[in-house]
């Protein structure tokens, strides 16, 4: 069971690489670079009028409607919130599972996994409003940064520290600037921005709470059928390890790529 995890978490880094990171899928989906609806609307200027809705990237046609109402547009973007962190966010993932892998009690990672959600829900509001635009340039390697200082603290202490409520806190900031670039890329039909923000940082969390919810699942059996010392020799310690490895690889690799 252990080896069988590891090889699926090491086969998906390499599957995936490091640009899979924050994906830029097909124009037009709903995961891709813009909102659907208006990426739809500035396609169709440029139809004509016999071939609206082909070719826009969706199974279907679909009616542009910038006076969709908010309910709609808020289920658009939780959905988009899910999809930006499962399959589309795997730096994210790796903080989570990082978290995941730092205690084997559930009051501690509850405690990491709230202080994560308000600081990331803070600076995606922030940013996301135009209050701040810190540069991609910056923020995607201390994001890739965060991930390895996390995963390698998980090798020194058994479980989570006093001051790590902090450090993930601080850490959650970062992130929450990560989700705004994305959001913003998005574009938005005016009067759409709350409705959208609030669904897609509800999305977010519902993508964040599966990697857990899904961690826990496959890791379960053996989490209390072993002691605790044989845990972090057979799974913690490779987990976080091969973590901050990648965590360290892509900090490298984003400052280089500047």
């Amino acid at each position: 069971m252990i080896r069988l995890f590891l090889l699926a978490v090491a086969f998906f880094f390499i599957a995936s690489g490091p640009a899979a990171a924050h994906p830029e899928d097909e124009f037009c989906k709903v995961d891709g670079g813009m909102d659907p609806a208006l990426c739809l609307a500035l396609q169709e200027m440029d139809r004509p009028a016999n071939a609206v809705g082909q070719d826009s990237g969706f199974t279907e046609t679909e009616t542009i409607d910038f006076e969709r109402p908010a309910l709609e547009t808020f289920a658009l973007y939780v959905k988009i919130g899910v999809q930006h962190i499962l399959p589309g966010g795997l730096d994210h993932i790796l903080f989570v599972l990082a978290m995941f892998f730092s205690t084997r009690r559930l009051r501690p990672l509850l405690i990491q996994v709230s202080a994560f959600t308000v600081a990331h829900t803070i600076t995606l509001g922030l940013v996301a409003a135009g209050v701040f635009a810190p540069p991609a340039s910056i923020v995607e390697p201390l994001i890739a940064a965060t991930i390895a200082l996390v995963a390698i603290e998980n090798l020194f202490f058994k479980d989570m520290t006093r001051w790590r409520p902090l450090v993930v806190f601080t850490f959650g900031l970062i992130h929450g600037m990560g989700f705004a670039g994305f959001f913003g890329s998005l574009g938005l039909p005016d009067g759409q921005f709350w409705s959208a923000l609030i669904g897609f940082n509800i999305g977010v969390e519902v993508g964040q709470l599966s990697v857990v919810a899904l961690a826990a699942l496959l890791l379960w059996p053996l989490r209390h059928r072993i002691s605790e010392a044989l845990y972090r020799k057979a799974v913690v310690w490779p987990a976080s390890g091969l973590i901050g490895f990648v965590g360290a690889y892509w900090a490298i690799e984003r400052v280089i790529a500047g």
